[in-house]
């Protein structure tokens, strides 16, 4: 591996980043370091974007980008990196595309692949520092013990709706992810950002943020976000940090000090069905395809939507009736009682919620589709558009 010392800059190179070398806290020395830097960034999307750009950008040698996705549409309003000429393009080959514009001098290394508890280790191993810019609970642990166990910088951040958070995590001494949420919240708890929502120039300001720190740490220079949790709000325009400290009996760097990798999924409660029980009611799911049959074959189910207007709009599944979630308290005596209720939302939180709702106002047959109306597209129609 290259080290700062063996790595000269040429005369393009110092062209190009001449606004650092005169900045005395990073020279040609502090180039050279950014240039023999390996960042890994976990995500191609909302925060990865911005992150990936600036530190392409600021002549970080070696970018890796793990996803598996492809453009959507709906990323346009936040993924910067992306272009509408992307979408239905791996969002690993649109990135890299745009990361080479932007510098080709970075080397891009692609893993497309989920990042999972059996690859986590071995694509860590080879760099330097970790950015997250996961937008789900598993991963972000599963980020956060690799990190740990594998004693890599992680430059953290995280959006939803108008707030965001950063912080530097499992740098030595500092605190870890775990340290300041040790177990994860029930599942369905938090809503994503395709649920709730999240403006879109936020995951720009937070994914700068979270370069900025990766490359404080190459350089050695400043005083990284180790030990403090930034904050956000964008509608108000403030700015704070709460001091955080080492957790001593931390699972994961405090005396549980893990030492492998478990099943995040389980640990985070994905894809444990929820059911609710009261007397001989029960709440379950159903996968698309067995309500597809069922409504092939002529069965009576009314079917509930509880998204939003807007997203009703976009896509919906034929025959379904809409009633947004927050207007369904004063619709409900509009529904039959004594017919089955199939309910669904977007990817299904939602409406196991309204289920809830709906069995506490006595009704007795009903369901949650499975996944919402993203894997009834997958599953059953891929005419019902997905956003």
């Amino acid at each position: 591996m290259n080290t700062p010392d063996s790595l000269q800059l040429s005369s393009a190179e110092l062209l190009r980043y001449g606004r650092h070398v005169v900045l005395r806290e990073v020279g040609t020395s502090g180039q050279r370091k950014l240039k023999a830097a390996r960042v890994l960034l976990v995500g191609a999307g909302g925060l990865g974007s911005p992150a990936a750009l600036y530190l392409a950008a600021a002549g970080v040698g070696t970018l890796g980008l793990v996803d598996f996705d492809v453009v959507e549409m709906s990323n346009l309003q936040r993924q910067i990196i992306h272009g509408t000429s992307d979408v239905g393009r791996l969002k690993l080959d649109s990135a890299a595309d745009s990361i080479r514009d932007i510098n080709p001098f970075v080397h891009v290394e692609k893993f497309e692949t989920a990042l999972t508890s059996q690859n986590a280790l071995e694509i860590v191993a080879d760099f330097d520092i970790v950015v997250d810019g996961t937008d789900n609970f598993p991963t972000r642990y599963l980020v956060n013990d690799t990190c740990v166990i594998l004693g890599k910088p992680n430059a953290f951040g995280s959006v939803l709706r108008f707030e965001g958070q950063a912080s530097v995590f499992a740098t030595k001494g500092g605190p870890c992810y775990r340290c300041l949420f040790r177990e994860p919240p029930p599942a369905g708890a938090v809503p994503s950002c395709a649920e709730a929502g999240v403006l879109g120039v936020l995951p720009g300001l937070v994914g700068t943020i979270q370069a900025t720190e990766a490359i404080k740490l190459i350089l050695g220079a400043g005083d990284a976000l180790i030990g403090r949790l930034l904050l956000i709000d964008a509608l108000s325009m403030q700015f704070r940090s709460i001091e955080l400290r080492r957790d001593p009996e931390c699972p994961a760097c405090g005396t549980g000090e893990i030492r492998e990798l478990i099943d995040y999924d389980a640990f985070c409660g994905v894809g444990v069905t929820p059911t609710r029980t009261k007397g001989d009611i029960v709440i379950s799911e159903i996968e698309p395809t067995v309500l597809a049959k069922r409504i092939e074959d002529g069965e009576d189910v009314q079917l509930i939507d509880v998204r939003e207007e807007w997203e009703w709009d976009i896509a919906r599944i034929p025959g379904a009736r809409l009633i947004p979630l927050g207007q369904l308290s004063t619709q409900i005596d509009t529904l039959d009682r004594d017919r089955e209720a199939v309910i669904y939302c977007k990817s299904g939180v939602r409406s196991m919620h309204a289920a809830y709702e709906l069995e506490n106002a006595g009704f007795t047959k009903l369901a949650n589709l499975s996944g919402g109306i993203l894997q009834w597209s997958r599953d059953v129609d891929p005419a019902v558009a997905r956003y």
